[in-house]
C-alpha cells in the first residue's frame, strides 16, 4: 500500500544513523507518513556486514530503534525518545546494497514515556527484522549538550526524497 509522505525528518552531522557527514554511518532518511508512522530508508554497504552479503544484526536493531524512537516527533516535534528497552527478533537475513526501509510507530504513550513497535522490510516486501521499544520522553537539553547549528540538526531535502512510500 503507498501512502503519501508529510515531511521529511532532519538528518545530522555525525549520527551513525542519521549523520550525513559520518563516513561510517548508514545515512538514512526519515519520512513521516500520512498515516502516522515514520520510514526510513537507507542503502547498508558491504562496511556494515557481519557474515558475507549480510547486514550486521546491531546495524538492524540500531536503525530500527531510532525510527521507533524519532517517531514520537511526528506528534511532540521537542520531544525525544531515549530508548530504555529494545526486543529485536532476526526473521530472515537482511542483504546490504540494497534499499531498505524500516517503519516505525507509537502503540502506546503516557506524559513519561511511550512504546512503539517496528519493522525492517525488504526490498520484496517482506519482513525481516521486528522490534518493540520503551522509550523515555525528553528534551535535547535533558539528554546533551545538542547544538543544532553545529550538529548540522535540519531538513536536508534531496532529487531523491519519495512524495509516496509503498510499504
Amino acid at each position: 500500500m503507498k501512502h503519501k509522505v508529510r515531511k521529511k525528518h532532519q538528518n545530522s552531522k555525525l549520527c551513525f544513523v542519521c549523520g550525513l557527514k559520518n563516513n561510517f554511518g548508514i545515512k538514512a532518511g526519515f519520512y513521516e507518513l500520512e498515516n502516522n508512522e515514520l520510514v526510513a530508508t537507507f542503502t547498508p554497504c558491504e562496511m556494515h556486514q557481519s557474515y558475507p552479503g549480510r547486514l550486521h544484526g546491531g546495524i538492524a536493531s540500531a536503525i530500527l530503534d531510532e525510527t521507533i524512537g524519532r517517531a514520537i516527533m511526528i506528534e511532540h516535534d521537542e520531544i525525544w525518545g531515549v530508548t530504555v528497552e529494545l526486543n529485536v527478533k532476526f526473521k530472515k537475513p537482511v542483504p546490504y546494497d540494497v534499499e531498505l526501509k524500516v517503519v516505525g510507530r507509537i502503540t502506546e504513550q503516557n506524559k513519561r514515556f511511550f512504546f512503539g513497535t517496528g519493522e525492517l522490510i525488504l526490498p520484496d516486501g517482506s519482513v525481516a527484522v521486528t522490534a518493540t521499544g520503551k522509550y523515555i520522553k525528553l528534551p535535547i537539553e535533558k539528554i546533551a549538550d545538542f547544538d543544532h547549528k553545529e550538529q548540522e540538526w535540519r531538513v536536508i531535502s534531496m532529487e531523491s526524497d519519495p512524495e509516496e512510500i509503498e510499504i
